[in-house]
């Protein structure tokens, strides 16, 4: 009887778990040079030689490369730098211009075939990235504002109660110096894992239900499976571009303040 049952359940639907997340060295003995390390240095590679092509050599009349380049500057310095940062917008564009490139191509990898993993949903990366952003606005505060007047800004706004501001300032405190910084990078990384996790689902079930075990009942749901893969695929694209946008708005939000007094 248990020999019978064996096919039957080697056939058995099994949802992908986080298991998708986790990648073996590439080599021996290198534990932290996996896959996604990998894709980070790639996508490091890509966004040099793509900032070298359009703007080492730029032409009166941009075409090609240097065309792109500058329609992906305009868009960062529009929707992410001058709202922002306002006249200090072009001293920090090489960063949130880089960081927007960094993080989307880091994403798109999710969505490319043969490559399939979005590296951000690692959360080792944007920890690195949001990190990086906490220390360069700790220095930046306390160089602008002093390192008294740097906190004490956020922590007693004016025009407050007296009593009240021992629920606030401490309120302050942690939220603006230490939770927008650690929400930076959780809000990139679940929602890539999210993503990857919820397609990696469908693609399952279409290769499961129209390849595996074939049979009238299920090949409608693996034709649905197919179908929500390809459909969430592309909105995964929006998303992927919405991240990186998010993510350098924040910094150059969190930068802001830093140079500012918020109060």
């Amino acid at each position: 009887m248990s020999a019978a049952l064996t096919p039957l359940a080697s056939e058995e639907f099994h949802a992908p778990g986080l298991g998708i997340f986790d990648w073996p060295p590439l080599v021996e003995g290198q534990a932290w040079f996996n896959k996604p390390a990998l894709l980070a240095f790639i996508g490091g590679l890509l966004v040099i030689a793509f900032a070298f092509a359009a703007f080492s050599r730029p032409k009166l009349v941009p075409r090609g490369v240097q065309n792109v380049g500058e329609l992906a500057y305009e868009f960062v310095r529009e929707q992410i730098a001058r709202p922002n940062l306002g006249k200090d917008s072009d001293r920090w564009m090489p960063l949130l211009f880089t960081m927007f490139l960094f993080v989307w191509i880091m994403n798109l990898f999710g969505s490319i075939i043969f490559i399939q993993f979005p590296v951000m949903s690692r959360i080792g990366y944007p920890a690195v990235l949001a990190i990086g952003v906490w220390v360069l606005v700790m220095y930046l505060g306390i160089k602008n504002q002093g390192p008294i007047k740097f906190f004490t800004n956020v922590m007693f706004p004016p025009g407050l109660p007296t009593w009240i501001y021992f629920l606030v300032a401490p309120i302050e405190l942690v939220s603006t110096f230490f939770l927008r910084h650690i929400t930076h990078a959780i809000r990139l990384f679940a929602t890539m894992m999210a993503g990857h996790l919820i397609i990696g689902l469908f693609s399952e079930v279409g290769w499961h239900f129209l390849f595996v075990q074939l049979t009238p009942l299920g090949a409608p749901v693996g034709v649905l499976g197919v179908v929500m893969t390809l459909l969430l695929t592309a909105f995964e694209l929006f998303i992927q571009a919405l991240q990186a946008y998010v993510f350098a708005l924040l910094t150059a939000m969190f930068i802001n303040d830093a140079l500012h007094a918020a109060h």
